[in-house]
């Protein structure tokens, strides 16, 4: 009977073969904890193998991407920014601009009708300047033909033929006559001039800018044709003693 390693009372440093043999029953004790319980009637499967840990990616690499992405944000933000602002510069010169444009546009109008009313102011000085210098002969056709300009100045109707058959009619053609016989002339205000206008009747509707002298030719014939006017129309439409 082989002697007992275990007796009571011995102690023996364990050999070589008892450190395998209790290797071996550590195994078999980690494998039975490696069974997998399955239902009844399914098999079973016994493995040894230990379960492995997952996988982790490891780098040593330091994370720049994270910093770029913000870095990338705020220069879009400033970008975004520097747009708007400049967006508004431009509107901003834009609407100056258009501002500029329209008050020398109103400056260049307003010169151009202050030219236009000088022009035209000169325009009205020639003109009377021109008629001041124009001459008439000192006979009755000259005195006709000035009256007749007169009379266009203030808007009197009348025409050559019309005032040269009545002066003709009134007085032959002299500046000088004078009616000492009718009616007038009984009442104490003989008709005179070329018309033979009463002196009432002369200073009622004499024309500024003639004589008031009532023998003269151009004031006795506007101040009659100027009377005619306002009872008969003109004077062509005079034919006999009005």
């Amino acid at each position: 009977m082989p002697k007992n390693i275990f007796s009571r009372g011995r102690s023996r440093t364990l050999t070589r073969h008892h450190k395998i043999a209790m290797a071996g029953v550590a195994t078999l004790g980690a494998a039975a904890i490696g069974l997998s319980a399955v239902p009844s009637g399914a098999s079973t499967k016994t493995t040894t193998e230990a379960a492995q840990p997952a996988a982790v990616a490891f780098s040593t690499e330091q994370i720049k991407d994270v910093k770029a992405s913000v870095t990338d944000q705020m220069a879009g933000a400033s970008l975004k920014a520097e747009q708007i602002a400049a967006k508004k510069k431009a509107d901003a010169a834009a609407a100056a601009k258009k501002k500029a444009a329209a008050e020398a546009a109103k400056k260049k109008a307003e010169a151009a009708r202050k030219a236009k009313e000088a022009a035209s102011r000169a325009a009205e000085r020639a003109q009377v300047k021109k008629a001041a210098a124009k001459s008439y002969p000192n006979n009755l056709d000259g005195w006709i033909r000035e009256s007749l300009d007169v009379m266009k100045k203030h808007g009197i109707p009348g025409s050559y033929d019309g005032i040269k058959r009545n002066i003709i009619r009134e007085s032959s053609g002299n500046p000088k006559a004078i009616n000492n016989w009718d009616i007038n002339a009984i009442n104490g205000i003989p008709s005179k001039g070329l018309l033979q206008v009463i002196p009432p009747t002369f200073k009622a509707y004499h024309v500024p800018g003639t004589s008031w002298d009532i023998y003269n030719p151009v004031a006795n014939i506007t101040a009659a044709c100027n009377y005619a006017a306002d009872k008969y129309g003109s004077m062509d439409n005079v034919n006999s003693a009005y």
